[in-house]
């Protein structure tokens, strides 16, 4: 019935209802009737402006039925479903003007579900309109109007609370049914534009969603879970939900929230997992790399509050997914957040579950394959290791730190540039030279945490190189058939096979680890601690094996040394043994190696930073100990025995220096060695590893250091029964290491005297209980096997090295791979041999180029006797004094200034005297390397005139060829008489005057 003046929205609207004794008898559909609705949206959609009255009208009803059927009203209800339908299709026939529909239709929804959201079909009716106005809104509203803002986030609300309800009163089905419903609005959400428009309120979004997103996936195996992503795949649409908004706005259909059919089987667990799934990875596929990290933190902020951190596989499932699921370009943001949140709690007392599944998921995010560009893999590692360090300080044994340890190791599965693996390294490096010459620092920590600190981070180290490598399958197969086969065979030079390609031929994707980088930890070697030492022998061996650089260095398919092909052209052979025989990166790197060797076999201390040489003691056993050895029985701050006043590569190198010089070079006069028994089997290996991997650098380098060690061993006189039971070792390792010499290099004689004179099996027996560990782990530490004093070995073992060293320099194998001949190979072996001058060899040699002059040095022959010769009068002087480089217009410019002759010393005008008072000498005068301050620097004379004097430049003019050639020229040409004729021919008038 009409009245009298009875607006026309209003009637409108009433006209859509049937009328009121029908209303029960309209269920299910409860829908309203289609011709009146289709009049109401066509007047609307007509007239814009009169939408708030339309919509003011419904919202009107919404609450005044809303509080009828609380009170149980069943027409209340039948109409609320009605009106809640009028909504939907008004938004849907008004979504070009969608804005002037969204405060009252989103007011409506939020009444609706504050008083029945106990209702699920009232419920689904109301997501039903809301997912409606999600798929048609551009979201500009939202954060704009503070009404609306607050009325979206209170529906977002309710919707989450009925995603994550897990009300054990409730029977199974109605739950799956509410959780639902919540995960069908909120997916609505996440495929609008109303979650994105504004920056300033995803953040409050995020936080709302993703806990009914998590939740009900917490208590689902990750098994079933995999398997609901392989049916999303293959169905993209799920269930329940039809018509995603994935089209532009005029096209797009509301999604349409149902229950299902009354007398079927209601939503299992697996349907609600599935809309959460869709949900999750549709909010990661549109996140850029700042959203994404928000999500992340949302998510750790619902682990925080149910409990989600206890099911670390779970977790690693969600940072796996996420990263997955994350646009390809903004991947990087996952690892990065997990890694900030972790260091964010890395002062915790206690190592909570937070920490290990934070951990578990960074690993399992590095090592997954899904790729991670623009990740900042010196940042994270940089992280990882202060946290490390954190850790340590406040317990050695923190359950967390072999956790780190592999998340530092994964890093190396993502290899993006060719010397990323070198940086990463470098890093970890130089963290352990502070830490092995200053400790933890802050005067905390105990040597205890100062040793886990070493292990962790050279366990990261070795995982870190091993981890670069497993996915090259071309690397690892080239470097199975290039590793040598010990056979008992041999064969001759000139009947070798094809040789195969060393690594540097078949480059991989990365930089290998140079040889001076691996140099600045061998102060690892002679550790105080064992544990230590075995670590880093363990490192360095499998360092020797698969990544140090072995340019000339390779054998053939039985072991034996090949020379290198005629293919490779003899400037190439010239090259590789020239940087062989007389020294590269790698060469510098045995000499050190074997210096540190020897002082590990035969230094009564092992401590490097100690502050003196203490008298050593005797153990219950007779194993020597002493106050900062490796038996130290009780831990001093690392403060007291470090100073923190000179840099750490300058006073690590100090000390070095102090060790090497230090140790003896008779056992029968020097105290009691320090090293273990599982010193000398680590020695051996290292020893071993060297000649398999590098066999010219390590004939050439090693075999001084094998007669060296042989010479200490020459203590006839001794009856000391722990000395003499060293002695029997150090002398089986020295024949045993002859023994693989005169294998790989095909030298019968050599394998002959070795086998004979080895008679006891110190090492075998020793090595047979040896397990293998997995690179990057960080294993418990290693106990050491000491020196029994109490065996009796009558027949001590005795070493003929004058044999065995001529049957190596007789080896015609020898002579043809290094190209010397037995009295240059015996000069070079036979010369003296100590660890201060293998230090010495390690140290790079500057180039020719003088930073002091600032320009190319001359040969020193210039300098022999400048008196008695006249440059000018000889040529061949004159050549090995000029220059190699080229002049240009920079020497030019420097002689207009005045600098030419510092920077060209070959001009003919004298440079002025340069004092090297400020420079001190980098030799002592015994030969040995030392390490002074600079010396106080004297008075400067009076700078001289800016420009160059006019011989400067006539002569860098001539030089250029410009300009007449006169007889007083330095730098003339070499072929006086062809510039002689061709001056007479042409003559030149110089452009300028002296």
């Amino acid at each position: 019935m009409h009245f009298p003046f009875t607006p026309n929205h209003v009637q409108l609207i009433a006209a859509c209802y049937p009328p009121n004794a029908a209303l029960l008898n309209s269920g299910p559909e409860y829908r309203p009737n289609a011709q009146e609705l289709s009049r109401m949206t066509y007047y609307a959609s007509n007239r814009p402006g009169k939408i708030n009255k339309l919509s003011g009208e419904l919202e009107r009803r919404v609450r005044i039925d809303c509080r009828k059927a609380q009170a149980g009203n069943l027409r209340a209800r039948a109409s609320l479903l009605i009106t809640l339908a009028m909504f939907k299709a008004l938004a849907t026939e008004c979504r070009r003007d969608i804005s002037l529909l969204s405060s009252s239709l989103l007011a409506s929804i939020n009444v609706t579900l504050s008083g029945l959201s106990s209702d699920l079909e009232v419920a689904a009716r109301a997501a039903s309109v809301f997912a409606a106005w999600t798929a048609y809104t551009d979201g500009h509203l939202i954060g704009v109007d503070r009404y609306v803002t607050e009325e979206h986030m209170a529906c977002l609300q309710v919707f989450s609370r009925m995603g994550q309800i897990s009300s054990t009163t409730l029977d199974h089905e109605i739950r799956n049914r509410t959780r639902l419903l919540g995960l069908s609005a909120i997916l609505g959400v996440v495929t609008s534009e109303v979650l994105y428009y504004s920056s300033t309120q995803f953040k409050p979004q995020i936080s709302t969603i993703v806990p009914a997103l998590i939740i009900p996936l917490l208590n689902v195996d990750v098994a079933n879970l995999e398997e609901e992503i392989a049916e999303i795949k293959e169905q993209p649409t799920a269930q329940y939900i039809d018509g995603i908004a994935t089209r532009p706005t005029i096209e797009r259909r509301a999604a349409s929230i149902h229950l299902h059919v009354d007398g079927d089987k209601g939503p299992s667990t697996g349907d609600v997992a599935n809309t959460s799934i869709r949900a999750l990875s549709t909010l990661f596929s549109h996140a850029n790399a700042n959203q994404a990290g928000l999500i992340m933190h949302a998510g750790f902020e619902c682990f925080d509050d149910s409990g989600g951190w206890e099911k670390i596989q779970f977790c690693q499932w969600i940072a796996v997914k996420g990263a997955e699921w994350t646009q390809y370009q903004y991947r990087y943001a996952i690892p990065s957040r997990l890694v900030e949140y972790l260091v964010e709690v890395q002062d915790s007392p206690t190592v909570t579950p937070r920490h290990l599944a934070l951990a578990a998921m960074i690993k399992t995010v590095f090592t997954a394959p899904t790729p991670l560009i623009n990740l900042s893999t010196s940042d994270i590692i940089s992280s990882l290791i202060t946290l490390i360090l954190r850790r340590v300080m406040i317990d050695a044994e923190d359950p967390l730190l072999p956790l780190l340890v592999e998340c530092i190791a994964s890093l190396g599965s993502h290899v993006y540039y060719a010397d990323q693996i070198q940086d990463l390294s470098g890093e970890l490096v130089s963290r352990l030279v502070i830490i092995e010459t200053s400790g933890l620092g802050f005067g905390k920590g105990t040597d205890k945490g100062r040793v886990k600190a070493v292990r962790c981070l050279l366990a990261g180290l070795v995982g870190l190189l091993h981890a670069a490598d497993q996915h090259e399958a071309l690397r690892e197969d080239i470097q199975d058939e290039s590793r040598p086969r010990k056979s008992g065979n041999s064969v001759t030079a000139s009947s070798s096979p094809p040789p195969i390609p060393d690594i540097h031929i078949k480059p991989s994707r990365r930089t290998r680890l140079g040889p001076e980088i691996w140099q600045d930890t061998l102060t690892l070697l002679c550790d105080s601690d064992y544990s230590v030492r075995a670590d880093f022998v363990d490192s360095t061996v499998l360092y020797l094996k698969n990544e140090i650089p072995k340019l000339g260095d390779y054998t053939d398919g039985e072991g034996v040394r090949r020379t290198r092909p005629l293919s490779d052209g003899p400037a190439r052979q010239v090259s590789t043994m020239s940087s062989v025989m007389y020294g590269d990166a790698t060469t510098r790197f045995l000499h050190a190696l074997h210096a540190h060797i020897y002082v590990l076999a035969t230094s009564s201390v092992l401590d490097p930073l100690s502050s003196s040489l203490p008298t050593p003691q005797r153990s219950e056993n007779g194993h020597a100990i002493s106050e900062g050895s490796n038996s130290r029985s009780r831990e001093s701050p690392p403060e007291s025995r470090r100073s923190n006043v000179a840099p750490p590569r300058s006073r690590k190198t100090s000390v070095t220096l102090r060790i090497l010089r230090n140790a003896p070079r008779n056992l029968s006069t020097a105290p009691a060695a320090s090293a273990y028994l599982s010193d000398y089997i680590n020695i051996h290996n290292i020893l071993i590893a060297v000649h398999e991997n590098l066999p010219i650098r390590g004939l050439l380098t090693g075999i001084p250091m094998l007669l060296a060690l042989d010479n200490a061993c020459q203590c006839d006189t001794t009856t000391d029964s722990l000395v003499l039971q060293r002695i029997r070792v150090i002398r089986e390792i020295v024949l045993r290491v002859w023994l693989m010499i005169g294998k790989i290099w095909n030298c019968p004689d050599v394998v002959t005297i070795a086998e004979k004179a080895l008679t006891t099996s110190f090492v075998n027996s020793s090595q047979s209980s040896k397990e293998q560990q997995q690179p990057g782990m960080l294993c418990p530490p290693k106990s050491p096997v000491p020196l029994d004093a109490s065996t009796d070995d009558s027949a001590p073992i005795a070493i003929d090295s004058e044999a065995l060293l001529m049957a190596i320099v007789s080896s015609q194998n020898v002579h043809e791979i290094t190209g010397l001949d037995r009295q240059a190979l015996l000069r070079r072996f036979g010369a003296q041999w100590t660890p201060e001058s293998a230090f010495t060899e390690s140290v790079e040699i500057p180039t020719s180029y003088d930073a002091i002059r600032g320009g190319d040095t001359i040969s020193p022959l210039v300098n022999i006797a400048p008196a008695l010769m006249q440059v000018e009068n000889n040529m061949s002087l004159q050549s090995l004094a000029r220059s190699t480089r080229g002049v240009g217009v920079t020497d030019l410019r420097e002689a207009l200034e005045g600098r030419s002759s510092m920077s060209n010393p070959n001009l003919p005008t004298k440079a002025p005297s340069l004092s090297t008072l400020e420079h001190a000498s980098s030799l002592s005068p015994n030969g040995e390397l030392a390490f002074t301050k600079l010396a106080p620097v004297r008075s400067r004379p009076q700078q001289r005139s800016k420009l160059g004097r006019p011989g400067d430049v006539k002569d860098v003019l001539n030089k250029l060829g410009i300009g007449m050639q006169n007889g007083n020229n330095m730098l003339k040409s070499s072929f006086p008489v062809l510039q002689k004729s061709e001056s007479r021919t042409s003559p030149v008038i110089p452009p300028y005057k002296t």
